[in-house]
């Protein structure tokens, strides 16, 4: 594992030293502070309509954004692996845009690779306003430092694809090839995903789910070739966390009939957890679950660093016919952060079949 501290790729934090907050401070306020007051900010509110490619670039108005893949990936032999690559963007105040060395932009890449024998992760920081980081709607450019995301001439707005990602840590590289088909897929209400029953936290959120994947991941210094599917979330906001939500349970699900499924349940210090589900059909069209449609239960746990894990599930969805147990490929997929966190691939069988990733915070 690299020794490389990072932090959640949902909840960048990254801003929170600049912003003066602590851990203990952030964490009172939601995990890693995403519950925090948001005013100054860009409002995410109902109704908006995505445009592409605009939407693919950056909105440095909201506090906190992200561009984030995870891929499920085999080699020829079978054997299983999962990479991740992300890039957040974190705004440390609101108001007009500074240039240059002035600018309230930070950035932060995190890359990591899982495999049964190991979880090797990597990370890396940049100022704003001066080219080391940054997203560019058109042509689509993502990066920071060495590590891209980058379309070529045949990208499509619609689809985001093709795109060529790689990165690379102490111990592990990856250079890949994404391809789709479909277009992207907006989640929650037409974009707008909400994140508590009050409504009040929210973040527009749409996902590629359909990539095709081939390339190679090279591990101490041996390179195989690898082939599979890959999963791309885009999210954005300024207050996507109540206080009193201490963090969420995150699924990403690629059915082997085709389908994909997007789920999540954020956790509340109630026990009044919201649960959200996005059913996704291989032509695209979407069905939504929430609150007593779906059953997420956790089934057996695991002790990393002090802390009790579940990282083996039940997932139900009845109207679906839906049952399902899911198990990580590596249960010590955690990332050991300022803000840590566990994340990696699984696979889940029941009354369907297939793979997937697994996010855990605020445990």
């Amino acid at each position: 594992m690299s020794a490389d501290r990072t932090l959640s790729r949902r909840a960048f934090a990254g801003g929170l030293a600049c912003l003066g907050l602590s851990r203990q401070a952030a964490f009172a306020q939601g995990y890693a502070g995403l519950g925090q007051d948001a005013a100054g900010y860009a409002e995410v509110i109902p109704g908006r309509l995505f445009s592409f490619p605009a939407d693919h670039g950056p909105h440095p108005d909201f506090r906190i954004e992200w561009w984030y893949v995870t891929a499920n990936l085999t080699d020829s032999s079978g054997a299983a692996s999962g990479i991740q690559w992300t890039l957040f963007r974190q705004s440390t105040r609101p108001g007009p845009q500074a240039p240059g060395w002035a600018s309230q932009q930070f950035w932060m890449g995190h890359a990591a690779l899982t495999r049964a024998d190991g979880h090797r992760f990597a990370e890396n920081f940049a100022r704003g306003g001066v080219g080391q980081a940054g997203v560019e709607a058109k042509p689509f450019s993502a990066w920071i430092d060495s590590w891209q995301m980058r379309g070529t001439a045949e990208t499509s707005d619609q689809t985001l694809a093709p795109l060529m990602l790689n990165a690379a840590g102490a111990d592990f590289s990856y250079a890949l090839t994404l391809s789709a088909d479909r277009p992207v897929v907006l989640q929650g209400d037409g974009g707008f995903s909400r994140k508590s029953q009050r409504g009040l936290q929210a973040s527009y959120y749409y996902s590629q789910p359909f990539f095709a994947v081939t390339g190679s991941v090279t591990v101490d210094d041996k390179t195989t070739d690898v082939t599979g599917q890959a999963w791309m979330d885009r999210e954005w906001s300024s207050q996507p966390l109540a206080s009193n939500q201490t963090g969420w349970d995150w699924f990403s699900l690629h059915f082997a009939s085709g389908e994909k499924l997007m789920l999540y349940r954020m956790r509340q210090t109630d026990g009044d957890n919201y649960m959200f589900g996005n059913w996704i059909s291989p032509d695209g069209t979407t069905r939504p679950f929430a609150g007593a449609e779906i059953v997420m239960t956790p089934r057996a746990a695991i002790e990393i660093a002090g802390r009790r894990m579940p990282v083996e599930w039940q997932i139900a969805i009845p109207a679906l016919g839906l049952a399902v147990a899911c198990s990580p490929l590596n249960p010590k997929s955690w990332m050991g952060t300022s803000f840590s966190y566990w994340e990696g691939p699984i696979s889940f069988k029941g009354s369907h079949n297939g793979v997937g990733y697994l996010e855990l915070t605020g445990y």
